[in-house]
């Protein structure tokens, strides 16, 4: 079994908690409906202009894990979001 996961830090354009619930809300509502992965907000919960966001993938092949969570990651980056892309980091754990 293999586990995938990518964790996405953005810079957001909000200055409020609230604006910035918006624009994380969509993100991970868009990866979850997209890829079907387990995603949320992991870190910079009370900071409103930063946001990370991991997602992660169980698959019983490391390349299917490995090319889902490539997916994820190019999909964020080829949207037009209200945010910038500041890093994207990738893992595999095979269990």
């Amino acid at each position: 079994m293999t586990v995938g996961i990518v964790r996405i830090r953005l810079a957001l354009p909000s200055r409020t908690l609230k604006e910035k619930r918006t624009i994380v809300k969509s993100v991970v509502e868009r990866l979850r409906d997209r890829f079907n992965a387990s995603v949320a907000e992991v870190d910079d919960l009370d900071a409103p202009g930063l946001a990370t966001i991991a997602a992660c993938c169980v698959s019983n092949s490391g390349a299917h894990a490995d090319a889902q969570v490539q997916a994820i990651a190019a999909a964020v980056e080829g949207w037009r979001l209200d945010a910038e892309v500041l890093e994207i980091a990738t893992e595999l754990i095979t269990v």
